[in-house]
C-alpha cells in the first residue's frame, strides 16, 4: 500500500492555519506574508493582531490601514512620529521591553546600551545608557553616530536627547500635546515650529518648521542633515482678483563666521503652485551644512493671475536648524598640542577637568538650512 503524500502547511484548512498563526510573533507573522498569496491574505486576520497591538503599542483598536501596513511589512504604530521628505519616509516605533532587551549591546563602543526605539526604513535605533561606560552618562538617551574619519570602527560619536529617559519622553509628549509637531494625516510628524517663524505678506502668510535627521547626520566629519516643511496660505477672505502663482525662491544664508551665500532659483522642489483665496501649499525640503551656526531667510516672487506684469515678494521669515548636542570622544582632541583642545560643560559653558571617560562635550546650536533635495548643498 503506497504511503500517504505529505500534506505541506499551506494546505490545512483556514481555522487551522489561523490556529498556528497565532501563536507566532508580530516579526513571524510578517514574515509568513511573503510565503505565499494565501499566507498574506491570513496573516491580515485581525483578531491575530489585536492582542499583538495590545501587548506591544497599547493599542485597544485596529487601525483602517493594518491592511496597508502589512502589505507593506511594517506594522508601524505612529507613538514616536513620521518624518516625510519628497522621495524619503520614516517612522520610528518605541520598542517593547521584550524587544528593547533582545537589542542590548555590550559590543565594543556600544556597551551597556538598549534600544528605546527604531526605525524600520533606515534600520536606526536610538538607546539609553544603562550604566556609565566608554563616556556615556547613566540614563543619558541618544543616537549613536559612528566617526566616519577614524579606523577604528568601534569609535561611536553620539547626538544627545535627553539626560534621562524621563527627561527624553516628557519632552516629547510636551511637543505633541502642545501642538509643537504637526498632526498631518493623522500622523505626528517630527517637525519643531520655531515661535514666531511666520511672516505676512498681503494675503500670504508664510511659517517653517524644521527637523533633524542623525541617520544622515555625523560628527566628523561634520555633516549636519535638516529637513524643513514651509506652509504657505493665503487668507480665505482674500478677493479673487488676489489669485496668483509663485514663480522663484531667494535665500540668504548667514553662517557663524559672518560669510553670507545668496541662492535664488524656479519654483518650489520643482513646483510652480497657484495660490487662491483659501488655498494651503505645503513642501519639505532638506539640506546639508558643516558649521556650527547658520540661519536662512528670503523670499518668493509671485506673479498675478489677473495681469502677469505684477510682480511681487513675499517674505519667509528667519529660521534656524537647531542641532541637538552632541558628544564626540576625547581621544580625537587629545592629538591637538597640549592645551589647546576645547571643552565645553552640558550648558555649552568653556571648562577644564576631566568631563567623563573619553568622550569631550560640544553642543551643537543654530543649524541653518539651504533649499535642497538629496545631494548636500542642493539649491
Amino acid at each position: 500500500m503506497a504511503a500517504n503524500p505529505e500534506l505541506r502547511m499551506d494546505q490545512l484548512p483556514s481555522d487551522t492555519l489561523l490556529h498556528v498563526l497565532s501563536f507566532l510573533s508580530f516579526r513571524d507573522l510578517i514574515r509568513c506574508t511573503h510565503v505565499s498569496r494565501r499566507l498574506n491574505d491570513l496573516c491580515k486576520h485581525n483578531p491575530l493582531w489585536r492582542s499583538l497591538c495590545s501587548k506591544h503599542w497599547l493599542l485597544t483598536e485596529l487601525s483602517d490601514c493594518l491592511s496597508a501596513c502589512l502589505t507593506a511589512c511594517l506594522p508601524v504604530p505612529r507613538l514616536m512620529g513620521s518624518m516625510s521628505l519628497s522621495n524619503h519616509y520614516r517612522s520610528e516605533v518605541l520598542l517593547d521591553v521584550e524587544t528593547a532587551a533582545g537589542g542590548f549591546q555590550q559590543r565594543t563602543g556600544m556597551r551597556r546600551c538598549l534600544p528605546l526605539t527604531f526605525c524600520f526604513h533606515t534600520g536606526l535605533s536610538q538607546y539609553l545608557a544603562l550604566q556609565p561606560a566608554e563616556g556615556r552618562r547613566a540614563h543619558e538617551s541618544f543616537y549613536p553616530c559612528p566617526d566616519q574619519t577614524a579606523q577604528d570602527p568601534s569609535a561611536i560619536d553620539m547626538f544627545i536627547t535627553g539626560s534621562s529617559f524621563f527627561e527624553w519622553f516628557t519632552d516629547y509628549v510636551h511637543n505633541v500635546v502642545t501642538g509643537e509637531y504637526s498632526i498631518i494625516r493623522d500622523q505626528i510628524f517630527r517637525y519643531v515650529h520655531e515661535q514666531g517663524c511666520v511672516e505676512t505678506t498681503g494675503p500670504l502668510t508664510v511659517s517653517v518648521s524644521t527637523s533633524f535627521l542623525p541617520e544622515l547626520s555625523s560628527v566628523h566629519p561634520p555633516h549636519f542633515f535638516f529637513t524643513y516643511r514651509i506652509r504657505i496660505e493665503m487668507s480665505s477672505s482674500a478677493s479673487p482678483d488676489a489669485a496668483c502663482q509663485l514663480d522663484s525662491r531667494y535665500w540668504k544664508i548667514t553662517t557663524s563666521d559672518g560669510n553670507v551665500e545668496e541662492v535664488q532659483g524656479p519654483g518650489v522642489v520643482g513646483e510652480f503652485p497657484i495660490m487662491t483665496p483659501g488655498k494651503v501649499h505645503e513642501y519639505a525640503s532638506c539640506t546639508t551644512f558643516s558649521t556650527p551656526t547658520e540661519f536662512m531667510e528670503g523670499h518668493y516672487t509671485f506673479h498675478s493671475l489677473a495681469n502677469k506684469e505684477d510682480v511681487f515678494h513675499v517674505a519667509i521669515p528667519r529660521f534656524h536648524m537647531i542641532c541637538p548636542p552632541f558628544r564626540e570622544r576625547l581621544v580625537r582632541t587629545q592629538k591637538a598640542p597640549p592645551g589647546s583642545a576645547s571643552r565645553f560643560d552640558d550648558d555649552g559653558e568653556f571648562c577644564d577637568g576631566d568631563g567623563g571617560d573619553d568622550f569631550g562635550d560640544l553642543r551643537g546650536i543654530n543649524m541653518a538650512a539651504l533649499e535642497g533635495a538629496w545631494c548636500p548643498r542642493h539649491i
